[in-house]
């Protein structure tokens, strides 16, 4: 069989785009100057995160299948329901570790992180993510603030819930998710590093 590339390229662009807009994860931070500022980067960086490492395993594990996959509508729940559960875990992590770091850096210790990550999560029921996944995440949130070191959290494995989210929600067999977990860990461990960098670089001027 001879493979149409065109349609193999057009093809991949949806399944990405499924996922989360790329224009909406594509965006370059200069400066952030208010919570809502905060807000945005918090979501698109873990949108970033998301898709990217589930993305990028479904491709690398699946090959060409991945293709005949995305047309079966139990695989496609199955991705969805992976997805969010995945974003939902990075944006507590990327909304504890943002507060920790700008608290260590600039000595702001005024932000709300449970209003933060409510506002996101309940921001993105509109683009598809379900009550139940939103509730359910609000309260393990809540439970984790009840933990949350604002002084130290930023220097102790900041991205565990996210990293052991992509291992276990990502549709892919079980035994074949054994043989894979290092590598699985260590991509979403490098995305992360990407965004440490970014907020390292990024102006912040908050009025706390």
């Amino acid at each position: 069989m001879k493979l149409n590339l065109k349609a193999i390229s057009e093809v991949i662009s949806a399944v990405r785009d499924y996922l989360f807009p790329y224009e909406k994860i594509s965006k370059n931070f200069l400066k952030i100057n208010s919570e809502d500022d905060l807000k945005i980067f918090i979501k698109e960086k873990s949108a970033f995160v998301t898709q990217s490492t589930l993305y990028g395993y479904l491709k690398t594990r699946m090959g060409l299948k991945q293709y005949m996959m995305f047309t079966d509508d139990v695989f496609v729940e199955s991705v969805n329901k992976a997805k969010w559960n995945i974003f939902s875990e990075a944006v507590t992590d990327l909304t504890f570790y943002s507060i920790s770091f700008i608290n260590k850096k600039y000595n702001i210790d005024g932000l709300d992180p449970n209003k933060i990550y409510t506002t996101i999560l309940e921001n993105e029921i509109t683009n598809g993510l379900t009550n139940e996944i939103c509730e359910k995440y609000k309260l393990k949130f809540k439970e984790k603030l009840n933990t949350f070191n604002i002084k130290e959290y930023s220097d102790k494995n900041p991205f565990t819930n996210s990293c052991n989210a992509l291992f276990h929600w990502a549709p892919i067999a079980d035994e074949l998710k054994e043989l894979d977990k290092e590598i699985v860990i260590n991509s979403i461990k490098n995305k992360w590093m990407l965004v440490v960098a970014d907020l390292e670089k990024i102006p912040v001027n908050l009025n706390d």
